[in-house]
């Protein structure tokens, strides 16, 4: 079995056709492609770490037209070694090197595990992150891909599967994109591919228009705004854990049980003080957004 070459932006070109899989750490990116690519699972692991650590794009030949197609493998958010705003850069740099060189991505699948029982943490902030990150001309070329099938009942599956479509989905399917399962093999994912195929229709997304036609920051594109956002929201939710632990801890006259708390709020404290960091990080500096709103009144003035 040959191993497939990892491919740099600089080995595209605008001819390919770009199919690009994202969504949250653990639900099957890599499983997906491996299966495709028919590398036999080289690449994946059986845990919910994180098997992807950088942006990995693979090619191969399409199985019945061998029309070429790129694999573009993406890290996601709560990554178990990379904080959710390196992820993003990750991601924002390769769109940004592939956007310069004039090459699009024919088509996005955002993938969802339908084991999952709620659309919470990071299921709703990969989402959330992810829509800003495409925009609404790029939402028409989005397939949302349910995966894990295999680990939920049928019924169980399908009322999540409608409530994703009436609920968190409507916005996007009623922008063009569409929903599909992954049944966990290569007939499957070839099948989410063609539907891609049979489009054809490459396109920008507005992370890599702001970032190189708008010559914006990162952190001032409508990706990092809501990163941002969704990070201060999480602090937030940190912090009042911390406050009822701590009266939690008061009210307790039991050692073991004071103890194991103690151990629980040092274990939020550090999640709080990454946190911090990131929101730092993402943070617009007062000047920056001065400059920023002055240049918006310019160029208002001179459309006028």
């Amino acid at each position: 079995m040959k191993t497939l070459r990892s491919l740099g932006a600089g080995d595209l070109s605008s001819s390919d056709t770009i199919v690009a899989v994202m969504g949250p750490t653990g639900v099957g990116k890599s499983t997906f492609i491996d299966l495709a690519t028919g590398q036999g699972g080289k690449t994946v692991g059986h845990t919910l770490e994180s098997q992807t650590a950088e942006v990995r794009a693979v090619k191969v030949h399409h199985p019945e037209t061998d029309q070429p197609i790129v694999f573009v493998d993406t890290p996601g958010f709560d990554d178990t070694n990379k904080s959710d705003t390196e992820v993003l850069r990750m991601i924002a740099n390769w769109l940004e090197k592939t956007y310069k060189k004039q090459v699009r991505l024919t088509g996005i699948i955002y993938m969802h595990r339908i084991s999952d029982n709620r659309m919470a943490g990071a299921p709703h902030k990969n989402l959330h992150v992810f829509t800003k990150l495409c925009g609404d001309d790029a939402i028409r070329n989005v397939i949302l891909a349910t995966t894990m099938w295999s680990r939920v009942k049928k019924e169980i599956g399908e009322k999540r599967e409608a409530e994703l479509q009436q609920e968190y989905w409507k916005k996007m399917l009623d922008k063009g994109s569409q929903t599909t399962r992954f049944e966990g093999t290569a007939l499957s994912a070839w099948k989410i591919v063609n539907i891609i195929v049979a489009g054809q229709r490459p396109t920008s997304v507005l992370l890599q228009e702001e970032m190189v036609d708008l010559e914006k920051r990162l952190s001032e594109t409508q990706a990092g705004i809501t990163l941002y956002h969704e990070l201060r929201g999480l602090l937030s939710l940190h912090t009042d854990a911390i406050r009822q632990l701590r009266e939690q801890a008061v009210r307790q006259n039991n050692p073991t049980l004071v103890e194991e708390l103690n151990k629980q709020q040092e274990e939020i404290e550090e999640k709080i003080r990454l946190t911090l960091d990131q929101i730092q990080e993402m943070r617009i500096p007062l000047s920056r957004r001065i400059r920023l709103i002055f240049s918006f009144k310019t160029l208002r003035k001179s459309m006028c």
